[in-house]
């Protein structure tokens, strides 16, 4: 890639490779998402260019262009110190259990922190205001799920590893989590009713998620992904059917600027 963009400046060139890399995710995430929410409509009269879609457009290239290089970065930096933390026999039996061990215990672990974590974003102000901006969505599917305040990112994506990184898990055994979280975070808010019948108490989906996105509910279904967590704690809700509305009661400003600028103008509580 490099050598394609020729001789220009490096500095040049690595923002020309982001820009190439962002739009190769664009197209992934399209080729993958689009024709599950065509095929499977969780509301079928929502169309692709449904309202604030550009909103929601500015913070998946925001996300993928700015933020997500510093908070990686600051995962990073997390792991490196923690690492000093831990005692090095402790951190070499970790990483001697098997590998699908290590998988196991790293989601139970980090589901758990989630799930608290989450609760926490929708009882404490402070969260909360950096939080609301993700539930101010009105129209759900997959590039609603880029609709994260920055400092609501990194909070999430820090507490979700932070057991894994405090136990000196290798970096590998998180890896791959991290990316199927990712991928499947994105199908939780996708415009998709695909259930999955048994396993769906064990792996939620958007009939489990959305919910948690109704407009006339202000708590549950906190799960990152297994809703057995909700059902233990008394938050799981479930209906057969999709929420007739998303969003919330508060008026929230719409535009890209606007909402990364709200959590910090705002004074009124949920």
């Amino acid at each position: 890639m490099i050598n394609f963009l020729g001789h220009l400046p490096d500095e040049i060139k690595i923002f020309l490779t982001d820009i190439i890399s962002v739009g190769l995710t664009f197209l992934f995430l399209c080729l993958v998402f689009q024709p599950l929410e065509w095929a499977f409509p969780a509301k079928r009269a929502q169309k692709i260019f449904r309202p604030d879609w550009k909103t929601d457009l500015c913070f998946f290239l925001g996300h993928y262009l700015l933020w997500s290089g510093l908070i990686l970065g600051a995962l990073s930096w997390l792991h490196q110190w923690l690492d000093w933390q831990m005692p090095v026999g402790f951190r070499t039996a970790i990483a001697a259990q098997p590998l699908w061990l290590q998988a196991i215990e790293v989601i139970i672990l980090s589901d758990l922190m989630m799930y608290w974590g989450h609760r926490l974003q929708h009882r404490i102000e402070f969260l909360w205001k950096f939080h609301s901006i993700h539930h101010s969505a009105e129209h759900l599917d997959w590039l609603a799920t880029h609709r994260d305040h920055p400092i609501d990112t990194a909070y999430t994506i820090i507490l979700m590893n932070l057991p894994p990184l405090l136990l000196g898990f290798p970096l590998h055994t998180l890896a791959g989590i991290i990316a199927f979280r990712a991928i499947w975070g994105i199908y939780l808010h996708s415009n998709v009713r695909l259930p999955l019948g048994p396993f769906g108490i064990l792996l939620g989906g958007p009939e489990f998620h959305h919910w948690h996105h109704d407009k006339e509910r202000d708590s549950g279904n906190y799960a990152n992904s297994c809703p057995l967590i909700d059902i233990i704690f008394g938050t799981y809700h479930r209906p057969n059917h999709e929420p007739d509305n998303f969003g919330l009661r508060e008026a929230i400003p719409q535009g890209y600027w606007s909402q990364l600028l709200y959590p910090f103008r705002r004074k009124n509580n949920q």
